[in-house]
């Protein structure tokens, strides 16, 4: 996909019978400071292709340990998501805890460069169930850091 925001670059890799990962790049425009605000309000995903909404108050700054629930575009069935890691304007670490048989780790580092912002966004799946859940979810996976970045350009 090319288009005004920048290249984006996706690279793939199966880790054996029963995990898989992906990491798509990004560099565009927007400024790391507002990219980090749209991606940190975690009650706001509507730019988000997969999840919907969260049970999270508007304001509330992700950090380490935060566990909350979203709800996907797919199902309403709502799933846990437990913040890993969360460094402001640099990376944000999240796993998703869903039911047995499925781990699932996102991950998305920014970094300021000459060019403008690169933006990464990885995506890893774990257990017996990965393969039919990378099925269902990898169209709108393909396309979460592209939207993200589309939300701050249009807002900039």
């Amino acid at each position: 996909m090319k288009d005004s925001i920048g290249r984006l670059v996706s690279q793939g890799k199966a880790r054996g019978a029963f995990s898989c990962s992906r990491t798509y790049r990004l560099v565009t425009t927007a400024p790391i400071d507002r990219l980090w605000g749209q991606l940190a309000n975690l009650a706001d995903l509507s730019w988000h292709p997969l999840l919907a909404k969260t049970n999270l108050p508007l304001g509330l700054m992700p950090k380490p340990g935060l566990i909350f629930q979203a709800v996907t575009r797919l199902t309403p069935i709502p799933i846990r998501l437990f913040v890993e890691n969360a460094r402001p304007g640099q990376l944000l670490s999240l796993r998703l805890v869903s039911f047995p048989g499925l781990e699932q780790k996102i991950t998305y580092q920014m970094e300021s460069t000459l060019l403008g912002t690169y933006l990464c966004y990885s995506v890893t799946l774990r257990g017996w169930l990965s393969p039919l859940i990378w099925w269902l979810i990898k169209p709108y996976s393909d396309r979460v850091v592209g939207a993200l970045a589309q939300a701050v350009e249009r807002r900039v």
